[in-house]
């Protein structure tokens, strides 16, 4: 059974991501992660307690890079779970996690 995944805005563009991110999850943060984001120009999404994530919790951080690329924004992704590197790299898209990053100077 999966745990409930939760994003939390912890400040300044700031977020959390707490839980399961699998394909029982993930949905339902989709439109809650980007309707959080739309005030801030950047965002980091910190993925430390992140507790089990599968194929869907990539989907997932992906859709948030392309909403972030089209809505002129800058998203990162911190503490990103090894598997879901895995997941990334198996897929040869691991370069996709970070194309979200378009400024210089990120802090």
């Amino acid at each position: 059974m999966s745990t409930a995944a939760e994003i939390v805005e912890v400040g300044e563009g700031r977020f959390s991501l707490k839980g399961d991110l699998t394909f029982d999850t993930v949905a339902r943060l989709l439109d809650r992660g980007t309707r959080r984001f739309t005030e801030h120009s950047r965002i980091i999404v910190d993925m430390a307690e992140v507790d089990r994530t599968d194929s869907a919790g990539l989907a997932l951080l992906m859709e948030w890079v392309g909403w972030a690329n089209h809505s002129v924004r800058e998203i990162r992704y911190e503490n990103v779970p090894e598997r879901l590197v895995s997941i990334a790299a198996i897929s040869e898209v691991e370069g996709m996690l970070e194309a979200g990053e378009r400024w210089t100077g990120f802090i």
